[in-house]
């Protein structure tokens, strides 16, 4: 008979715990739920929308579509950028049908409600899409991450390249919610700090047609650069209505700041030539992004894949490695595996996520363009800098989240 040796066994147990596997890991429900939330048919469809929704069962797919040896399930809402539905699709997903994490590209006015519903759940919320830096400054949350841009780095990276060419006065057409006055407030302030001014603002609804009131407003204010802050079909109305009032050969810059791809698709090169902005990633850019483009275009109509899109794939991935680094898909156990663990994937290399949680990648400065030099479909912008993380992003001592005290 073989002797009895506890600490043996004692030993075997700690390893076993040591090392999570599928059979000691902790799946609520034997299923990992994503949804996926955003405007799936309205003015910002083109920006995200299905395209949106594919890059994360892309992500899912390219996973093994199995996390810790159970299934992980996908579903998709159309907020139609209307808070109460917004919140109500949250409050069903959390309460009711369990889900582990929102994959959110919702306007800011969603996204600040849905992120306190995930707080309070302890929920990670994955923003890849939604551009208020207050998700990870004054409305910071445990739960929050910010894959992709915001309205601090967009718009300081937009003023910088501006100003750098001379321009010292600004005119801003914006949206009139809380995504266009975050986009004014931040660079309202780095043209101040740059010795600039704002000679005037104008405001509009989204969803609005006819900007031609407004293109006249900020044509007679004698500005440098009009900038205009909106996206998706109110981008591209108010860009083309810009090229039909023949503003920039009248000597005043038109400027965007966060312009996604499909914007230019819709308007054409003819209209957004020489156009610049700054963006986390271009499809074209290298060997891995062109390869992973190709998959994503031949199952999304041959469309251009935009950043957001990319960001959601990119912030699914790296969610599911949290999850299996976890062992477990309990929200502050995966939370804090996200922090821990750089990304890596098809266009981002050992990326920091921050105590905030903003991704800390960084921006390409790109200028949109002529007819001429466009050889290929989507061959659309030239990459002509790139914009440091430490240059783009909130420095830590100007942020007023708690998450980042002492650092």
């Amino acid at each position: 008979m073989k002797s009895f040796r506890p600490h043996a066994l004692l030993l075997s147990l700690l390893a076993a715990m040591a090392a999570p596997s599928a059979s000691w890991a902790q799946v609520s429900d034997d299923v990992v739920r994503i949804g996926v939330m955003g405007d799936q048919t309205g003015p910002y469809s083109g920006n995200g929308g299905p395209g949106h929704a594919l890059a994360v069962k892309m992500a899912v797919e390219d996973f093994g579509g199995k996390v810790l040896g159970k299934p992980i399930e996908v579903v998709v809402a159309d907020d139609q950028n209307k808070p109460d539905i917004g919140l109500s699709i949250t409050r069903r997903w959390l309460d009711v049908e369990k889900f582990d994490t929102i994959v959110g590209n919702s306007a800011s006015s969603i996204a600040l409600t849905v992120a306190q519903l995930m707080k309070e759940r302890s929920k990670p919320y994955l923003i890849a899409g939604t551009t208020t830096a207050d998700l990870t400054n004054k409305a910071c949350s445990p739960m929050n991450f910010n894959f992709v841009a915001d309205s601090y780095a967009m718009p300081k990276a937009g003023v910088k390249a501006l100003m750098k060419q001379g321009v010292k006065s600004f005119y801003f057409i914006a949206v009139d919610y809380a995504f266009g006055q975050a986009y004014l407030d931040e660079a309202t302030r780095f043209i101040k700090e740059g010795g600039g001014k704002v000679t005037g603002v104008t405001r509009h609804p989204l969803g609005t047609a006819d900007f031609s009131s407004y293109l006249l407003q900020a044509q007679a204010s004698g500005a440098e650069a009009i900038v205009i802050i909106n996206a998706g079909l109110d981008l591209s109305n108010a860009l083309k209505q810009a090229a039909e009032y023949r503003i920039a050969r009248g000597g005043q810059k038109v400027a965007v700041f966060g312009m996604t791809i499909n914007s230019v698709t819709a308007m054409g090169l003819d209209v957004a030539q020489g156009l610049q902005l700054a963006l986390p990633f271009y499809w074209d850019q290298n060997d891995e992004t062109r390869a992973w483009s190709k998959r994503f275009m031949a199952r999304y109509n041959n469309g251009a894949p935009t950043y957001l899109m990319a960001g959601a794939y990119s912030a699914t991935m790296h969610y599911l490695q949290a999850v299996q680094a976890a062992g477990t898909d309990e929200g502050k156990a995966v939370a804090a595996k996200i922090r821990e663990l750089p990304v890596n994937d098809f266009f981002s290399k050992q990326v920091k996520v921050r105590a905030d949680g903003q991704v800390l990648r960084p921006l390409y400065a790109v200028q949109v363009k002529t007819p001429a030099e466009s050889k290929a479909k989507f061959d659309y912008y030239k990459i002509i800098g790139t914009i440091a993380p430490e240059e783009a992003w909130r420095p830590a001592s100007e942020s007023a989240c708690d998450l980042l005290k002492g650092q």
